[in-house]
């Protein structure tokens, strides 16, 4: 019972600090950051034909039998997800507020171009990014915003979804804000999980422009080619 009881002090105390914060945000963003990435490289299998992207959609349904049963996985899977997103974003908000608090008024001298830009880059292109999720939700898993969806069928719902020029836009306007958003985070986590140090800070930054490049870049191939024709 005590040693219960001080267990949850210490994870509230951890919690309630900034640093413990922070270290939420970098390891849950590290984690949404692993998904991302090996959801890209799932999606271009769009490239190969419908057989083998269909294919790939329906192994992840039936990845642990027998020991799950179908789609067991992809739930588990779903469940994490969203408890690392819901830590994300509280975590993100909480520090806001607490940064606000702690400097109810505005710097007399004007704060660097680049921070405030990076600041404000990372508070609304995590808005806009949590807003995109709900709707690539409706999009691809439950269909409601797809008028020519077809459960079970992935490659042909990429291929009409991405025929409407404004579904375009706001997918690639979202892989814009992930890429900044990426680029800004990839260097923060790497400090707060220490990681990072004075020698590594350059290879750090570099490494977290690449990857943002390399995700935003591998997403938006697949909708560019299906507008242009190249996927059909």
């Amino acid at each position: 019972m005590v040693n219960d009881l001080a267990t949850r002090r210490t994870v509230r105390d951890f919690w309630a600090s900034t640093i413990g914060k922070k270290i939420v945000m970098a390891v849950s963003g590290a984690l949404l950051l692993a998904f991302v990435f090996a959801h890209m490289v799932g999606n271009l299998k769009t490239f190969l034909g419908a057989g083998d992207l269909n294919h790939y959609a329906h192994w992840l349904r039936t990845i642990g039998e027998p020991v799950l049963r179908y789609e067991w996985f992809l739930w588990i899977q779903r469940g994490v997800l969203l408890a690392a997103l819901v830590l994300h974003v509280t975590a993100a908000v909480q520090l806001a507020r607490r940064d606000l608090r702690a400097r109810p008024v505005r710097y007399v001298h004007r704060q660097p171009v680049r921070a405030t830009f990076a600041v404000r880059t990372m508070r609304w292109g995590g808005a806009t990014l949590a807003l995109f999720i709900v709707w690539h939700i409706l999009d691809f898993t439950v269909g409601t915003v797809n008028r020519d969806f077809v459960p079970g069928d992935p490659y042909h719902n990429l291929v009409a979804d991405f025929g409407v020029w404004w579904v375009n836009l706001i997918y690639l306007v979202a892989l814009a804000m992930l890429g900044l958003h990426i680029h800004h985070g990839f260097a923060s986590a790497a400090r707060t999980l220490g990681v990072t140090s004075a020698r590594r800070e350059r290879a750090i930054k570099l490494l977290g422009s690449t990857t943002a490049v390399v995700v935003a870049g591998g997403y938006a191939l697949v909708p560019v080619a299906i507008m242009t024709g190249l996927v059909r």
